[in-house]
């Protein structure tokens, strides 16, 4: 989904953001620093305003440089009623997170959730239990690491 290339660097940070509309998942990778993306933190739904609101004020303490939205499309492409509500959320983002230089992109979120619950069914770290509280952060995790993989950034 993201064709845009960043310029290699030795180190970013960057943000994922896994939106919904009663959760939004957060996770951080910075180059040069981690070897892999990390689950940050979730939210509660409000709005998109509160949340834009939110997600600046985290790329200002954790000087983002890059945003990195999941959106969700159907194993086929297709959009989904969700899509086309996480596209409208990216254009309102985008403007603020233009006001500081940050870069939007976004990156297909196919099954994201899914390989969050798998992994943590299959993982010491979560008891090989479903942590409903941990999904959406692990899945902006799980975003992060398909961005990496197609778009690295790091030298």
């Amino acid at each position: 989904m993201q064709t845009d290339k960043f310029k290699l660097v030795d180190e970013i940070n960057l943000l994922a953001i896994d939106y919904g509309t009663k959760n939004v998942g957060l996770a951080m990778f910075c180059c040069g620093k981690d070897t892999i993306p990390s689950a940050y933190q979730t939210l509660d739904f409000e709005s998109n305003k509160r949340l834009i609101v939110e997600l600046i004020r985290i790329v200002k303490r954790e000087e983002i440089a890059i945003v990195v939205l999941g959106v969700p499309l159907l194993l086929d492409g297709q959009e989904t009623s969700m899509t086309k509500k996480v596209l409208e959320f990216s254009r309102s983002l985008k403007k603020e997170l233009s006001k500081y230089n940050v870069e939007l992109a976004l990156q297909d979120e196919t099954l994201s959730s899914f390989e969050a619950k798998d992994r943590m069914k299959n993982s010491p770290l979560f008891n090989f239990k479903v942590n409903e509280k941990k999904i959406d952060e692990l899945a902006a995790a799980i975003i992060l690491e398909s961005f990496l993989k197609k778009n690295p950034p790091c030298k």
